[in-house]
C-alpha cells in the first residue's frame, strides 16, 4: 500500500511539531493495520440505492448536493448511506471528472482568531455536503510562507482556492492564484473579477444604532478606530445613516476615534479614548462600538466615572466574541458577523466556478452578507430627566 494520502497530508502540515506527530501517528496506524481489515468489503452506491428504494443516479445527486432531489429524499439517502457506512469513491470520481475533489483554504490567522475558525467550519460543512475535501493552510501573515503554501496547494492539484482574511480589507490577489478558480472571503481586489464575500458593514451599524433608537436613545456615541479600513468606513457610514434617518442629526463630537494599531492592546486604548471623551463632559446615553474589544474598554471607562451599564450607558459591540461578550457584566449586546455563512458561500461559489465557466458575479464588487444581533443585558431604555430631554450636554 502506498503512502500517497499521508504524504499529501505531510506536505502541508508537517512543518510544525504537532503536524509531524500527527503524520507519524497516521503512518504507524497505516503500517500496523492488518491488510485483511483494510481490504474489507465496502457497501457501494448500488447497495444504498437498493436500501433507499431509489435509483443510483438519485443517490449520486443526493450525496453530491446536485441535481433535482427533494429535501425528504436527500435526507433519506443520507440516512441510509450512514447506516451502511457508505462513502463515495473520491479517487474514481475525481478521475472521471479530471478533478481532485479538493478545495484549498488559505487563511492568514487561523490559530489566533475565532473568526477564521468559523469560516473554516462553514467551508468544511459546505464542502462535505458536496462530497469534497477542504485542505487548510495558515500563513500567520507571512507573505513568503503564504507563497510556499499556495505552491503546495497547487502541487496537490486542488480544484479551487478560498483566500480568506481575518478582517475585511482590500487586497492584491497573489499572482499564483490567477491560474486557478479563486474565491475571496473578507477581502476584495478591485482589479480582479473573482467572486468575493464580505460582511455588510453599513447594515451592521444601522442595525445596532436602530436597536438603541427603538429603546428611546437620542444621544448615541460611536467609538471607532482611527485606521482607515473598509469596516471602519462602512460602520461609520451606517451609524450616520441611522442617526439621520431617525431625524436626530449628526453631532460630530459624539464620534470618538481610538488610535488602535493592529496587534496592540485595543481594550486599553479604547478605555483611555472613551475616558478622555467623558472627561470633556460628554454624557451620551448609549454608545455603538466598532468591535467588542473597544466595547470592553467602554465598560472600564464607564466604571471610572461611576456610570452603570445599562442604566446610565447602553453599549453595543460588533463581533460576538463570546470570551468577551458573555463574560462582561452585564453581558454585551453585540452584532455577530456571518463568518460561518461566508465560509459556506465561498465553497458554493467555488463549485459554481468549477461547474460553469460563466459563474462570475453578476454585479461588480463583493457580495455583502447580512449579520444579526445577539441581545444580552447591556442595552436598556434611558432614564432620568437629562436622558428624557435627549441630546448630549456640551463637550
Amino acid at each position: 500500500m502506498g503512502d500517497g494520502p499521508i504524504h499529501a497530508f505531510s506536505g502541508i502540515y508537517a512543518t510544525s511539531q504537532l503536524g509531524r506527530i500527527v503524520v507519524d501517528t497516521l503512518t504507524r496506524v497505516r503500517d500496523t493495520t492488518p491488510a485483511r481489515g483494510r481490504a474489507a468489503k465496502r457497501n457501494g452506491i448500488s447497495d444504498v440505492a437498493k436500501a433507499a428504494g431509489v435509483s443510483v443516479t438519485t443517490v449520486s445527486h443526493a450525496m453530491s448536493g446536485q441535481g433535482q432531489v427533494s429535501a425528504e429524499t436527500r435526507a433519506k439517502v443520507l440516512r441510509v448511506a450512514a447506516e451502511l457506512s457508505y462513502a463515495p469513491n473520491r479517487i474514481a470520481s475525481a478521475l472521471r471528472r479530471q478533478r481532485s475533489g479538493i478545495i484549498g483554504f488559505v487563511s492568514d490567522e487561523i490559530a489566533t482568531t475565532p473568526f477564521a475558525g468559523r469560516l473554516v467550519l462553514g467551508a468544511q460543512s459546505a464542502a462535505a455536503q458536496r462530497g469534497m475535501l477542504l485542505m487548510v493552510v495558515n500563513s500567520n501573515r507571512d507573505v513568503l510562507v503564504e507563497r510556499d503554501q499556495i505552491e503546495a496547494l497547487l502541487a496537490h492539484q486542488v480544484d479551487a482556492v478560498i483566500y480568506a482574511k481575518m478582517y475585511h480589507q482590500q487586497i492584491e490577489l497573489p499572482a499564483l492564484l490567477h491560474q486557478i478558480p479563486t474565491v475571496l472571503v473578507n477581502a476584495f481586489d478591485p482589479a480582479v473579477a473573482a467572486p468575493a464575500v464580505v460582511p455588510d458593514e453599513e447594515a451592521i451599524a444601522e442595525a445596532a444604532v436602530e436597536l438603541l433608537i427603538r429603546d428611546g436613545h437620542r444621544s448615541i456615541a460611536h467609538l471607532t478606530v482611527a485606521e482607515d479600513t473598509p469596516a471602519m468606513r462602512g460602520r461609520l457610514a451606517g451609524y450616520r445613516r441611522a442617526i439621520q434617518r431617525a431625524g436626530i442629526g449628526i453631532d460630530e463630537r459624539l464620534i470618538v476615534r481610538a488610535s488602535v494599531e493592529r496587534g496592540a492592546a485595543a481594550t486599553g486604548i479604547a478605555r483611555v479614548a472613551f475616558a478622555s471623551f467623558l472627561e470633556r463632559g460628554a454624557r451620551p446615553t448609549a454608545v455603538f462600538c466598532f468591535n467588542d474589544q473597544l466595547a470592553m474598554g467602554v465598560y472600564q471607562a464607564a466604571a471610572l466615572f461611576d456610570l452603570r451599564i445599562p442604566r446610565d450607558l447602553s453599549v453595543v459591540g460588533v463581533d460576538n466574541l463570546e470570551l468577551i461578550a458573555d463574560n462582561l457584566a452585564p453581558g454585551l449586546t453585540t452584532v455577530a458577523l456571518p463568518h460561518y455563512e461566508m465560509g459556506r458561500w465561498a465553497v458554493d461559489a467555488a463549485t459554481m466556478m468549477l461547474e460553469r465557466s460563466d459563474a462570475m458575479p453578476g454585479e461588480p464588487g463583493p457580495t455583502r452578507m447580512a449579520s444579526h444581533i445577539i441581545e444580552r443585558e447591556s442595552v436598556a431604555q434611558p432614564v432620568g430627566a437629562m436622558h428624557r430631554a435627549g441630546g448630549a450636554p456640551p463637550i
